[in-house]
């Protein structure tokens, strides 16, 4: 068990309870592989920035994290995220695995994952229930997450 890495993990969502990307971001190696059902795969500033959007939008937000351990190369915790998706304005609770590599004392990749129907279901009610387990409705949350990213990041 690697301590300095299981403190990494832990000031990691520490920061996130903050809504501190910053502190986040910091985290991170520069060229930082992320990847989650919604947002797909990001490299470097690209996951940084994700970090950034949704701390800056988050509303009624919660977390917690547990299950956090470690060794010298790879790491993993369970975290929940409560908040309201903005967009309709319902109330999610996200639980997510998420699993970590490190370089260098820090995180190089970070996958998240999470059970993409039920989050749909909660953030886009009937719509997800009947449709968030298709392709195509995970390929239209996918795009509109990564066009909300490139305006945000537009607008910096």
């Amino acid at each position: 068990m690697s301590d300095a890495h299981s403190a990494l993990i832990t000031r990691f969502y520490q920061a996130f309870q903050r809504l501190d990307a910053e502190a986040m971001v910091a985290c991170y190696s520069d060229d930082v592989r992320f990847s989650d059902p919604v947002f797909g795969a990001l490299q470097g500033k690209d996951a940084g920035d994700m970090w950034r959007m949704l701390t800056t939008r988050a509303k009624d937000f919660s977390l917690t994290f547990d299950n956090v351990r470690a060794d010298e190369h790879s790491g993993a915790a369970h975290w929940v995220a409560t908040y309201l998706f903005s967009q309709t304005g319902r109330v999610v609770i996200n639980e997510i695995q998420a699993r970590f590599v490190f370089r260098d004392g820090k995180i190089c990749e970070h996958h998240d994952r999470f059970d993409q129907w039920q989050w749909a279901r909660q953030a886009l009610g009937v719509k997800g229930l009947l449709l968030g387990w298709t392709p195509w409705m995970q390929g239209k949350v996918r795009a509109q997450a990564l066009k909300g990213l490139r305006a945000f990041q537009a607008a910096r």
